[in-house]
């Protein structure tokens, strides 16, 4: 089910059962599975590929050639840079058929997920963490956090804005992001906002 305001080009596929919110973008080349539930004011890139059992929130961007397989959870206002990739098996192999073991993988609100990088199943990607271009995540990425590298490892912590935080990896302190005036306390190794923008 397609909503009249949802704009699909005309080389996308877009799977009978698949739903797509108010004000959506399916791009070139798009295929949609039927079970996909995608929201309002979404855009699909080119050559982007939706499984069957996947939930994605509203005011999501998925950038061109990213694959988003079944049992993955992208919440509102996630971005997904291009050429990312997420898995769904641990193990897999060509011969052994394994899609009653799919992990799930969970993308919090707000979380970007930089170019080339990959997010292995079974985590979650915490509020408004920022995963770095080409980092490979294989475990969990708190509410945040700003990881890099291969693999994917904590250097820093990110306001929901954008704006890498004055802050330690740990211990205490109060930051005010200089963009948008919301203020952020540390408290051990958890960021939490103290007050959202003015």
């Amino acid at each position: 089910m397609t909503d009249g305001t949802a704009q699909v080009h005309p080389t996308a596929i877009v799977d009978a059962g698949a739903s797509i919110g108010a004000g959506t973008r399916v791009w070139h080349w798009v295929h949609v599975c039927a079970g996909a539930v995608i929201g309002e004011r979404c855009s699909l890139g080119q050559n982007v590929f939706v499984g069957n059992r996947v939930r994605i929130g509203h005011n999501v961007k998925i950038q061109n050639s990213v694959s988003v397989y079944d049992n993955v959870t992208l919440e509102d206002d996630v971005f997904c840079g291009p050429s990312m990739v997420f898995t769904n098996v641990i193990n897999p192999r060509s011969a052994v058929s394994r899609k009653d073991e799919y992990l799930d993988t969970v993308v919090r609100r707000g979380a970007t997920l930089g170019a080339n990088c990959t997010v292995v199943c079974g985590v979650t990607v915490g509020e408004h963490a920022f995963v770095g271009a080409g980092a490979v995540v294989t475990k969990d990425v708190p509410d945040f956090a700003l990881v890099v590298g291969v693999p994917a490892r904590q250097v820093g912590w990110m306001s929901a804005h954008g704006e890498r935080m004055g802050l330690p990896l740990s211990g205490s302190g109060t930051w005010t992001c200089p963009a948008s005036g919301a203020r952020y306390s540390l408290d051990g190794s958890m960021v939490r906002v103290l007050q959202a923008r003015a």
